[in-house]
């Protein structure tokens, strides 16, 4: 969604098969690290860390591990609670479920609407 409000063009694609930027400034370090961080590979881990260390600001760098730890704890939350999505939220987030297949994951199941 925040890609609509500053005008940013990009391409989901690149979640689901981890090539290229997609639009996003040094979008493969990024996924490579998350990847790594998701995991829990300590050699992967340390090498992206390094890689993305080698591209982001350290504030940038702060943001991109405060993002993930949030987002994991968040989704956790959720998937064990079984928190339906609102009307709302269903429908402006159906084109990016489709678009990343969130509906392939077992954990689809536990949140009414998800897999839609």
């Amino acid at each position: 969604m925040s890609s609509l409000a500053t005008g940013t063009e990009i391409d989901l694609g690149g979640v689901n098969d981890g090539h290229g930027d997609r639009g996003i400034a040094h979008g493969d370090r990024l996924l490579a690290f998350t990847d790594a961080v998701m995991r829990g590979d300590d050699a992967s881990l340390l090498r992206e860390r390094k890689a993305l260390r080698g591209v982001l600001s350290d504030a940038a760098y702060v943001d991109v591990v405060a993002t993930i730890g949030a987002f994991n704890v968040v989704d956790r939350i959720a998937d064990s609670t079984g928190i339906p999505l609102d009307e709302a939220l269903e429908a402006m987030s159906k084109e990016v479920r489709h678009e990343l297949d969130l509906a392939r994951f077992g954990s689809s199941a536990n949140t009414p609407g998800a897999r839609d």
